[in-house]
């Protein structure tokens, strides 16, 4: 199938030429022609499917067959995400595929100045994408009038109610009107999420690219067994040995980050670390250094690392297995997309043993694993407590105080929210073109 054959008109198709796209991917052949209809859909698609273009295409279709002058305030579609970056991803994606049509879109989330968002708002918009903390904020500034709004888009759903977003989403739903249309994008399916679909959701058409809670089958999974205090040279003998030259590895903790990026650079190997208590501005440089391969490896929490859009990425490595088995697809998720094989190498300790098996039966797999010459772990090393909790700490040595738990909690969940300390790097952009990550297929 090709584009042509979806319905959208020659604007939008020209911006998708231009973009080098022939060809729907299935969560784009599936869903676009049911949202046309103007059905609500419930989107089961893992990262690198295509599913922001699977949303946002029939989006600016829609807007076209209908246009209207905007009003002050007022926006006739919101998209509602789970962290800046991926806010920015989406804007990307609108400004792309939208770049021959005449509609107004804005990014609005928290770390940074909220005057010029505000400024952006009065005007009216056609399309508003938005974080749940910030979005809030202007809503109470009475910036934001949601009450002619066509279209709601909740992109990656499960990410937002494991950050703790579930009462910010449904005090914008409550203020939503009743007659509209509802898409709601998941790579997971917990009960949570079937029992929000249930209640935002009418006679939904359900899309669904890959098996729930399932691993991409281009990715090559691994695990090495390894002692907790030897991870550290081990990551550094494989990135060394191998001549990796882009790896995406994860850590639990933000602490852990900075000390595994400080620790590559020290030994020569260009790193960065990208976590909640970096600026927004850090954050895009350590991003758009990892994409142009001036950083080698770009060490993230799981939170920070959502919405990352790095095409081709061939390498991810778990530094530390997630608290939360789900989180081990999102983060493999990274590697192995749009039709590119993929590596994901995680290095597990006897304190992980626990996690790994979590892991193992959600996706339904077992992973191979393999022990490396001279790294054998210590059999008489017994497995010990990792404190509970997402982006708790990290076992053996490297547990965190409750008090210090609470900052942890409280600064991932900023990652989506306003933030009231002053703007740090980059300010917000109002207008239709922002630019981050990659263009939003």
């Amino acid at each position: 199938m090709s584009f042509s054959k979806l319905n959208l008109c020659e604007p939008i198709l020209k911006a998708i030429k231009e973009e080098g796209y022939t060809s729907p991917t299935p969560v784009q052949s599936q869903a676009i022609p049911y949202i046309l209809e103007g059905r609500d859909i419930l989107a089961g698609a893992q990262t690198g499917t295509g599913k922001t273009a699977g949303f946002t295409l029939p989006m600016l279709e829609l807007l076209t067959r209908d246009p209207k002058p905007t009003q002050k305030n007022k926006v006739r579609v919101l998209i509602l995400t789970p962290t800046r970056e991926l806010a920015a991803q989406v804007g990307e994606s609108v400004s792309t595929y939208g770049r021959y049509l005449p509609y107004k879109s804005a990014i609005v989330f928290g770390g940074v100045g909220i005057n010029p968002q505000i400024a952006s708002l009065k005007k009216g918009l056609d399309i508003l994408i938005a974080t749940p903390g910030r979005l809030l904020d202007l809503i109470g500034q009475k910036c934001v009038d949601l009450s002619s709004v066509e279209m709601f888009i909740l992109d990656e759903a499960d990410r937002m109610l494991d950050m703790g977003f579930i009462n910010d989403i449904k005090k914008v739903i409550a203020l939503l009107p009743q007659k509209r249309q509802t898409l709601l994008f998941s790579a997971t399916y917990s009960d949570d999420i079937k029992k929000l679909c249930s209640s935002i959701l009418k006679n939904p058409a359900t899309v669904e690219v890959a098996r729930a809670n399932t691993s991409s089958e281009l990715v090559t999974q691994k695990v090495i067994f390894v002692d907790c205090a030897r991870k550290t040279s081990l990551l550094a003998k494989l990135i060394l040995q191998n001549k990796w030259e882009q790896v995406l590895v994860f850590t639990r903790t933000k602490h852990h980050a900075n000390k595994l990026s400080d620790y590559l650079i020290k030994i020569g190997v260009s790193a960065a670390a990208i976590h909640g208590n970096k600026g927004q501005g850090a954050r895009t440089k350590a991003l758009a250094d990892f994409k142009s391969g001036e950083v080698k490896i770009l060490v993230a929490t799981d939170i920070a690392a959502r919405g990352l859009d790095i095409d081709q990425l061939p390498h991810v490595v778990n530094f530390e297995l997630p608290n939360i088995a789900e989180d081990y697809v999102h983060r493999i998720g990274r590697t192995g997309r749009a039709g590119n094989e993929g590596e994901a190498l995680s290095l597990v300790c006897i304190d992980e043993h626990e996690y790994l098996k979590g892991i193992e039966k959600l996706i339904n797999k077992k992973i191979p694993s393999e022990i490396i010459e001279g790294y054998e772990p210590d059999p008489s090393i017994k497995a010990q407590p990792i404190t509970q909790g997402r982006g708790g700490g990290g076992g053996r040595g490297q547990s965190q105080s409750p008090r210090k738990q609470n900052n942890q909690s409280s600064d991932q969940r900023r990652d989506g929210q306003s933030s009231h300390k002053k703007p740090e790097g980059q300010r917000s952009k109002p207008s239709t073109r922002h630019s981050s990550g990659n263009r939003g297929r």
